[in-house]
């Protein structure tokens, strides 16, 4: 929709630079000799203005609370053992080990160390990062292990002897790519990669073909037994492991909320799921549970967007369409999601952003709703499977529960229990007392009410230093938990913090959403403004003291702060971002990211996407505040000359504007606790300095 002019909403039709003159096109060249050595210079600069003694106390004292041996390891089941990857001081890059249960219940269990991964990078000379795990289901005496160079979504795939402890000689094994790898038997992989040509890859480089693959043979030469169409996102397949005789599951993502799924076997797909293309659909011992972005009708019903439906999956692949309703949304009251385990459904809600979670039981007789009891009601309470492998879960839970100023409590529970275990407490990783949670909204520029949480000192002073980060988009929700990096940094120094649960976010589900995507980006980034607003109406702060931060979408937002509401920040910080919206589709995945935001090559999509790329929006004269733009050079997901080029083109008009871009560190702020830590320590000193706010107070 056209913006229009209002109390919240500058001029919507701002001077814009010709859509397609790009002077800085040079700096989309990642690795090119004069592009690296501007980012050089650049770096150079940056760190001079900022990296002094205080950049590095914070530093050191983040990567020290990051690194904290009593810090909870987080743990899969897999096969009867507890798995985890571990990084600490020592360890940077982390080990990979395994402990019983029983084992992992003590303060301080023993471990069973698998893989050295720093050991391994140092004898093989590479920039290994950890990225994935999946043993073999079953057995678990073999696993494929992804490990990426410095961070980025591609990896290589080498496969692992559990027993042996090490790397299997003419194992399976694949170069760098996005590749999905998926153990049908100990002999046979489910490959879905670009590898072996365009034939094999989408527009946005994921795998666009499935190809059945068996030990000791030429993966590139292995049988394609399912493609996606030239234009689709992504396409994989999986084994049903509790169906007998085998059945396979081939998805193709024809968008990032759209997609097909179809059962087969080893020749390939043979009957499409009777679904809509926007519904997740997942079954479990004879039973499936769906949901639907868009109404659905149905079996003489119209079913709402996001309501979760039941039916025996027998039934359901001979045309029964008499579902049972297990979960309807409200206004506020929105699903988060859903998984099965030990033959429970749960159901993960928010209502008014405090979280519930239904739980359904089904068998021939019909479903059984119960709940979860004994799970905190405020903060950010997540809970999940304990197995890796669904037909492996026999209903034993994981809870995690946090606040802003309350570190992770992990528990352990499971459906049929009376109240949940204490299994691990996270340390304080920041000094907290005296500190409040609240909860306020603000107006967007529609009448919208905008939810954000505010943590730090009480009372309203008109001064207060504040943080405030937001993200809007993918219907991915944002809520304020505990951050050892905005506690040390910003909040045990004085300062307040604030998050905000903008539209395009999942934080009341689709329409939510859908009111943010495409056509409604604008209004995510009216909310957040209208936050900055309302900060100040309410007498917490000035604008010259709000620092705002946001990364990858969220650098998008941050990017319009920037050009559409500059009187309302004091400094920006805008990390990993996306900002050219004409060319965006053109770099690295951003041909995944259409259904989000719009096409610019149609020009009705590029009527409002040129309204939003700052990039084409920013020019020279007017009051735009101090930004920090930082990227990593090794994110393979949004392209670092996004923020390379607004970098240079705000430079080049004559702004404050700073840009910093480590070689390592992927779509993330670092691959090791160090990195992190650096990245983290410097983003906070320029926002303080650029506000006028220079804390004597150590983050302790």
């Amino acid at each position: 929709m056209p913006l229009t002019p209002n109390s919240l909403t500058p001029d919507p039709r701002p001077t814009l630079q010709a859509p397609d003159d790009d002077p800085h096109l040079w700096l989309e060249e990642i690795d090119g000799e004069r592009a690296l050595a501007w980012v050089e210079a650049q770096n150079a600069d940056t760190l001079a203005a900022y990296a002094d003694g205080r950049t590095a106390a914070d530093r050191d004292g983040l990567k020290a609370a990051l690194d904290r041996p009593d810090k909870i390891p987080g743990v899969t089941r897999r096969g009867g053992f507890l798995y985890n990857l571990w990084q600490d001081a020592e360890h940077p890059r982390g080990l990979w080990r395994r402990t019983t249960e029983d084992e992992y219940r003590k303060a301080e269990p023993a471990w069973d160390v698998l893989l050295d991964l720093d050991a391994l990078a140092r004898d093989e000379g590479e920039d290994w990062v950890w990225s994935a795990a999946a043993s073999l289901p079953g057995s678990h005496a073999r696993a494929l292990i992804q490990l990426s160079r410095g961070g980025g979504d591609a990896t290589v795939v080498r496969e692992f002897d559990l027993a042996e402890r090490r790397f299997v000689a003419d194992g399976f094994a694949l170069p760098e790519a996005k590749s999905i790898p998926v153990w049908l038997d100990p002999d046979t992989l489910l490959l879905a990669s670009p590898l072996g040509g365009p034939e094999h890859a989408t527009p946005a480089g994921y795998a666009r073909t499935v190809r059945l693959w068996r030990r000791g043979t030429d993966p590139i030469d292995a049988p394609v037994i399912f493609s996606a169409g030239p234009t689709s996102m992504v396409a994989y397949g999986y084994p049903d492991r509790e169906a007998t005789p085998e059945r396979l599951v081939f998805v193709e993502r024809t968008g990032f909320f759209d997609g097909t799924v179809s059962l087969g076997d080893r020749s390939g797909p043979k009957t499409r799921l009777d679904i809509p293309t926007d519904a997740d659909a997942h079954w479990h011992r004879g039973f499936l549970s769906l949901r639907t972005r868009t109404p659905w009708a149905v079996g003489g019903t119209t079913h709402p967007a996001d309501s979760v439906l039941g039916i025996g999956l027998d039934a359901f692949l001979a045309g029964d369409r008499d579902f049972q309703v297990l979960f309807t949304p409200g206004p506020r009251r929105a699903l988060q999601g859903f998984f099965w385990t030990g033959g429970h459904l749960v159901i993960s809600v928010l209502d008014d952003l405090k979280a519930m979670f239904p739980v359904f039981t089904p068998s021939e007789s019909g479903w059984v709703e119960s709940r979860i009891p004994g799970l905190p009601e405020l903060g950010v309470v997540s809970v999940w499977s304990m197995d890796g492998e669904e037909e492996e879960s026999n209903g034993d839970l994981l809870v995690a529960a946090n606040d802003p100023v309350t570190p992770s409590t992990l528990l352990t529970t499971r459906p049929d229990l009376a109240a949940p275990t204490l299994l691990k407490q996270a340390p304080a990783l920041f000094e907290a007392d005296g500190l409040v949670v609240t909860r306020h909204e603000a107006v967007s520029s529609d009448g919208e009410r905008i939810p954000y949480v505010q943590a730090g000192p009480p009372g309203e002073t008109g001064e207060a230093p504040v943080h405030l980060s937001g993200y809007g988009g993918f219907q991915v929700t944002n809520l304020a938990g505990y951050s050892a990096v905005l506690g040390r940094l910003w909040l045990a120094k004085g300062g307040t913090r604030v998050v905000a649960n903008i539209r395009g976010g999942g934080e009341f589900g689709t329409r939510w959403h859908e009111a943010g995507r495409r056509e409604g980006k604008a209004l995510t980034h009216d909310d957040f403004a209208a936050v900055a607003a309302d900060l100040v109406r309410r007498g917490v702060t000035r604008p010259g003291r709000i620092a705002a931060e946001g990364g990858s979408n969220g650098g998008l937002l941050i990017a319009n702060m920037l050009t559409r509401y500059p009187e309302r920040f004091g400094a920006l910080f805008c990390t990993v971002p996306l900002i050219d919206m004409r060319r965006y589709t053109k770099l690295l995945a951003g041909a995944s990211w259409i259904a989000e935001y719009g096409d610019p090559e149609n020009p009705e999509d590029w009527a409002f996407l040129q309204r939003i790329s700052a990039y084409h929006v920013a020019e020279a004269g007017k009051p735009y505040p101090p930004i920090l733009i930082a990227t990593t050079r090794r994110d393979d997901r949004v392209h670092p000359g996004h923020a390379r080029k607004m970098a240079a083109k705000l430079q080049a008009l004559g702004y404050d504007a700073r840009f910093y871009e480590p070689e390592a560190g992927g779509h993330s702020h670092g691959k090791n606790s160090a990195e992190t830590a650096a990245f983290a320590a410097l983003g906070a000193a320029f926002l303080r300095r650029a506000i006028g706010w220079e804390p004597e107070v150590a983050g302790t």
